[in-house]
């Protein structure tokens, strides 16, 4: 996936989507989400369009 999607940085480098030597994702759009009842940090928040590469 290397067709970056300039409206969404992203620098995690393991995912699937992530632009190879851009720090950007290749996806149209992400899902945000969170793993807490009530989030209160930035740690709470997740990407929830996350897939490992393989």
């Amino acid at each position: 996936m290397d067709d970056p999607n300039r409206s969404i940085q992203c620098s995690v480098s393991q995912c699937e989507y992530h632009c190879g030597d851009c720090d950007y994702c290749s996806l149209d759009t992400v899902r945000i989400g969170t793993h807490e009842s009530d989030p209160t940090n930035v740690k709470c928040v997740d990407c929830m369009s996350f897939v490992a590469k393989r």
